[in-house]
């Protein structure tokens, strides 16, 4: 294992302002972020402004990417990249333990990919996000339980937006009820982020996620250390 101050070593690709980040800090590991655009409020260890599909992935003990997801949302307009199978081909050849983010909407396009809800770790939002994981498995979590801890609110589109309006409810799928939309205010707690804007929060990933996923790949790097 290659440690930094006794820690092991994740690459975070696709970085954004960092909410994985922060999830795989809090889980033990060293983070190094990569992304093409600046992200100056990053919240890992080490920012690297660079091309996420280029960028030399040797010295690093785990890897996670998170392509960007519109070219995969069926809500999208306009033409998109689709980079989760060129990014899983990189971190495969990389020979690391890696983990591959994206929407709900990307499942066709991930392998076996692991759901997880704000629900399960008694957040209120619900941002399902799938991930799949290559060289460790995660552990069991229980089902989603929305309204468990109160109405779930969510975070995109314009900011301080309370409730749905009834033309923004005809852009959701058929069948789901109007979700209650979150202030920036609402944001710190629902989500445990408290330091983004609202146009870095709205497409991050809740730190508790990665922070769970992040303790199954500790073991993993561990028993290889010591086997």
């Amino acid at each position: 294992m290659t440690l930094t101050e006794s820690k092991p070593r994740l690459l975070d690709l696709f970085a954004g302002a960092g909410g994985a980040a922060r999830g795989y800090q809090m889980a033990g590991f060293h983070v190094t972020g990569v992304d093409i655009v600046p992200q100056p409020r990053y919240a890992g260890d080490v920012f690297i402004q660079a091309d996420a599909l280029t960028f030399p992935l040797e010295g690093f003990d785990a890897i996670h990417a998170s392509p960007p997801c519109q070219g995969y949302s069926n809500l999208a307009k306009g033409e998109h990249p689709r980079l989760i199978a060129t990014t899983r081909e990189r971190l495969i050849a990389a020979s690391t333990p890696y983990i591959i983010e994206n929407i709900a909407d990307a499942k066709s396009h991930l392998r076996a990919p692991v759901r997880l809800c704000g629900s399960q770790f008694g957040l209120r939002v619900q941002r399902h996000r799938l991930f799949e994981l290559h060289g460790f498995d995660a552990g069991m979590l229980p089902p989603c339980a929305h309204g468990i801890n109160g109405r779930i609110r969510a975070y995109y589109g314009k900011k301080g937006w309370l409730v749905w309006t009834p033309a923004g409810a005809k852009v959701q799928k058929v069948g789901r009820n109007p979700l209650l939309r979150g202030s920036v205010d609402d944001a710190l707690k629902d989500m445990g982020i408290g330091w983004m804007t609202w146009d870095e929060l709205r497409e991050a990933v809740p730190p508790r996620f990665t922070e769970w996923l992040g303790l199954s790949l500790l073991e993993t790097l561990r028993a290889k250390v010591t086997a």
